[in-house]
């Protein structure tokens, strides 16, 4: 049993963990936005310079070149960028589910012991009693269990004894 503020607690918990993840997530998309329009404006760019290469200027024909390895470099970032937050957005959930799986296993271990703080002294009592009896019932089963094998041995050695008593009696009567 958990009590109505150790779940209040851990749900505040829970809810600033998520959101504090969705703060990150936030963040995380404001960048792939501020990418995306860096790689917008460096296609305009590109293109305008391939229309200007296209009237004649051959000029600018190395600048048009590493404007297009600039895009395709800012293509990769982004790529890579985008793998590395969906990666850690994985490894945070997994992170969070674990946490959340563990807050729930110390939970059910000590929801026995929180339930037995709240009861009152009669029930406690009784509890305790009933942990006494439990023993006191293992006790007695083993002494039963050595009681049956002790009178399991005296009845083996009491047939022993009549079978040799009827042997000398037989004996004695000449048989």
């Amino acid at each position: 049993v958990v009590t109505r503020d150790d779940v209040e607690e851990s749900m505040k918990e829970m809810w600033q963990y998520a959101k504090d993840k969705e703060q990150l997530l936030k963040d995380l998309h404001s960048q792939i936005e501020e990418t995306d329009q860096k790689l917008s404006a460096k296609q305009n760019e590109r293109d305008y310079w391939l229309e200007y290469k296209n009237v004649g200027s051959k000029a600018q024909a190395n600048k048009i070149m590493d404007l297009e390895k600039d895009i395709k470099e800012v293509k990769e970032d982004l790529h890579r960028a985008t793998e590395y937050y969906r990666n850690a957005l994985t490894a945070v959930k997994e992170e969070k589910d674990r946490l959340l799986e563990r807050h729930v296993e110390l939970s059910k271990e000590q929801a026995p012991e929180h339930a037995v703080r709240y009861l009152d002294k009669d029930i406690r009592r009784e509890i305790e009693e009933n942990e006494w009896l439990k023993e006191e019932v293992k006790v007695y089963r083993k002494r039963v269990s050595d009681l049956e094998a002790s009178i399991q041995l005296l009845q083996e050695e009491n047939i022993g004894l009549v079978t040799k008593l009827i042997d000398t009696r037989l004996q004695i009567l000449g048989v």
